[in-house]
């Protein structure tokens, strides 16, 4: 079976890695991130879209400067080329998916800490998971 069908909010739970690329298809990418309390992505713009999703803790979502509260339930659509970040600004890790379109990392890529995606100049290389 060609595709990705799995419990995504259970795999999100309980991922422990700063990001970790799940399935990249032609058009989109899924990828599990957990940031730890205080943690951020970081201000960044893309020329894709992202959609994230909150499935536990809680924190901030920053879209052109505008700030919004966001918890387990939350959906967070970053249209391209908007200045976004995301910062968990709870007292547990923050356990969130995003979908970029397209894809934006190497497909399988795990950077276990912020510093460790940082320092990765990675970026999608056109493979695909299937």
């Amino acid at each position: 079976m060609k595709g990705f069908v799995k419990d995504i909010e259970s795999i999100a739970v309980k991922n422990e890695e700063f990001r970790r690329v799940l399935y990249t298809a032609q058009h989109c990418q899924l990828v599990v991130m957990a940031l730890k309390p205080g943690e951020e992505i970081g201000a960044e713009v893309h020329t894709l879209d992202q959609f994230f999703r909150v499935e536990e803790g809680s924190g901030e979502a920053i879209l052109d400067g505008v700030g919004t509260a966001i918890h387990a339930g939350f959906a967070v659509i970053v249209p391209a080329g908007a200045n976004h970040n995301i910062i968990n600004t709870g007292g547990s890790p923050l356990k969130l998916y995003t979908i970029y379109s397209p894809p934006n990392h190497r497909d399988g890529v795990v950077h276990h800490t912020r510093e460790e995606a940082e320092g990765d100049n990675e970026k999608f290389d056109g493979k695909t998971t299937e």
